[in-house]
């Protein structure tokens, strides 16, 4: 982990290995990173990485619905992988790609 840096620049950071992601894995991982365990802590990441895709950093590339109540029961469960404009946006942030 590179320390407490901004929650979007580790989400960046963590798609930048150009691997296709659940959000839910990656929301677990974050909430142990950055010790947001709460309900509202998880959905906080959640909704930065829908930020993320929202601003063509991330797309989504499969969805399902989240049957075992892995993240919420009933929610739709998405899968990401980073964009080009998302590798830029990382390289712009010292992360990755440089």
């Amino acid at each position: 982990m590179a320390g407490q840096r901004p929650i979007k620049f580790r989400l960046l950071e963590l798609f930048s290995d150009e691997k296709e992601h659940w959000n839910n894995e990656i929301v677990v991982q974050i909430q142990k990173e950055y010790n947001m365990n709460s309900n509202f802590g998880r959905d906080s990441i959640n909704f930065d990485i829908l930020e993320l895709a929202s601003g063509g950093m991330l797309k989504s590339v499969e969805s399902k619905v989240d049957e075992d109540g892995v993240y919420k029961k009933g929610f739709l469960l998405h899968k990401y992988a980073i964009t080009d404009f998302g590798k830029v946006r990382a390289s712009d942030a010292c992360l990755e790609y440089v």
